[in-house]
Parts: C-alpha cells; sequence; structure tokens
C-alpha cells in the first residue's frame, strides 16, 4: 500500500513544489512508483514536468467533486517510474465549492482510496494555505514534510501549521504523522543560513532530516524546461540533494 506524503507550508516560495517534484522524480529514479498530486491552483508542480496546464481535463479539480475517478486523472511523465495528477487554474474555485458539502474535508482521501495500492509513494504538492485543499491533502495523507527555508522569518508560522496538524489528527486523521522538516535553500556562505539550521535542530531535533537543500541555480532552472532536476542536471548539487533526500525518506519508511 502507498505512503502518502503531504508536502505542505502555509508559507509561499519555501520550496513545496521544488520538493515535491524532484523527491518525486527522485523516488522514482530509485525503483519506486510514484504518483504526484498537484493540489496547489498555481500548478507548477504540472508544468514543471512538462505538462500543458491548459490541456489538463481531468485532474485534482475533478478528483476533489468526485466528477471523474482517479486512475482516468492520471498522466505518465517523462520521469521513471513518476505519474502525475495534473492541475488547472480552475482548481481555485474548489474551495467555494466544497463549503456546503458534507465531509468536505474527506474528498481526496476517498478518490485516492481506489489507487492507493498501484503505488509505493504519493506526493501531494499543497498550496501555500491553510483552505480546504490543503485540508484534503492533510487528511488523505499518511504524513507531512514541511519544507522551511534558512532566512530569517523560518520559523514563522511553523507553530499555526504544527497545531493545524494536531486538530487534524484530533478531529479527522490521527494516523497523520510528521515525515520530517525539510531544511531548504540554504547558502552554506551565510551566517544567518547556518544560525536557522541551528535553531530547527535545537528546536526539533530528530524530526529534522539529515538532508539539506542547498540554493542551487540549476535547482531554479529546470522548471522552466519542464524538467525535474535529476533530467535537467543529473551531476548538480540540487539532484545530489534530492536523492539524498529520497534514500533518507526510504530509509525511514522500510517496513
Amino acid at each position: 500500500m502507498g505512503k502518502i506524503i503531504a508536502i505542505a507550508n502555509q508559507k509561499g516560495g519555501v520550496g513545496k513544489t521544488t520538493t515535491s517534484v524532484n523527491l518525486a522524480a527522485s523516488l522514482g529514479v530509485l525503483e519506486q512508483k510514484v504518483l504526484l498530486i498537484d493540489a496547489d491552483p498555481q500548478a507548477n508542480a504540472t508544468s514543471g514536468l512538462n505538462i500543458d496546464v491548459d490541456s489538463v481535463i481531468n485532474g485534482t479539480y475533478q478528483l476533489l467533486e468526485h466528477s471523474t475517478l482517479a486512475k482516468d486523472a492520471i498522466v505518465k511523465t517523462d520521469s521513471p517510474n513518476l505519474d502525475i495528477i495534473p492541475a488547472h487554474i480552475d482548481l481555485v474555485a474548489i474551495e467555494i465549492e466544497l463549503v456546503d458539502k458534507e465531509e468536505r474535508e474527506y474528498m481526496l482521501r476517498k478518490a485516492v482510496e481506489s489507487i492507493k495500492d498501484d503505488y509505493d509513494f504519493i506526493i501531494i504538492d499543497c498550496a501555500p494555505s491553510l483552505g480546504l485543499i490543503t485540508l484534503n491533502a492533510l487528511v488523505a495523507a499518511d504524513s507531512v514534510m514541511i519544507p522551511i527555508q534558512c532566512e530569517y522569518f523560518a520559523l514563522e508560522g511553523l507553530g499555526k501549521l504544527l497545531n493545524t496538524v494536531k486538530d487534524i489528527q484530533r478531529i479527522h486523521n490521527k494516523e497523520l504523522d510528521i515525515e520530517g522538516l525539510l531544511l531548504t535553500m540554504h547558502d552554506s556562505r551565510l551566517r544567518l543560513s547556518n544560525q536557522v539550521v541551528e535553531e530547527v535542530k535545537k528546536h526539533f531535533e530528530s524530526m529534522v532530516f539529515k538532508t539539506i537543500i542547498q540554493r542551487n541555480v540549476r535547482l531554479s532552472e529546470a522548471p522552466s524546461y519542464g524538467e525535474s532536476i535529476i533530467k535537467y542536471d543529473a551531476t548538480s548539487r540540487g539532484a545530489e540533494n534530492y536523492i539524498n533526500l529520497a534514500h533518507e525518506v526510504l530509509k525511514k519508511n522500510q517496513k
């Protein structure tokens, strides 16, 4: 049965989509069967894997409103062992449409139930908010990975997210676990970057992944070519970081 990992942080620009796409691609290269679900109306994970967002007919929106089956929304990508359920800008409307629905927080969980056994990992790229789409992702997930950028306001908002996770554990999904905190955009030349690493490790100890994602130009360039960092430049530091993270996730989840 596939492990569902939501990648979430209500702060924007912390590396959620970069992590979702490249962790998924890295796990695929390590011969895991992976599904990436783009649950962000900006649809950057979709375009980042070379899928034309405007041509998406069945995607996360249709999945959440239960007008399509999960298996009919899956698109193969060029990346080994990696499929995606793409997003489209229309996903932004789902928050309003689901408000009056019964069990609105469980729409994604119910939708992916039928395909969970087909994958080793299902990665959900969440929107930078704690709205209804992210809530659906956290209710559907087995665990949540939280990217934290190595910058001044890194820990701002983290408490709120951890409280949301506690609420979800209490009310909707008692199995929800924290996969770990992932430090991103680290620049070892900057004292502040190193201070953030120390601060996060001091407060959260074993929750922090050993792998730290370094600032890397190739990592920023890859999405504009519609490629994961593994395909774009497998020798780059960014590729090395995400392969290491994938190994760490695999080790943590060995049955």
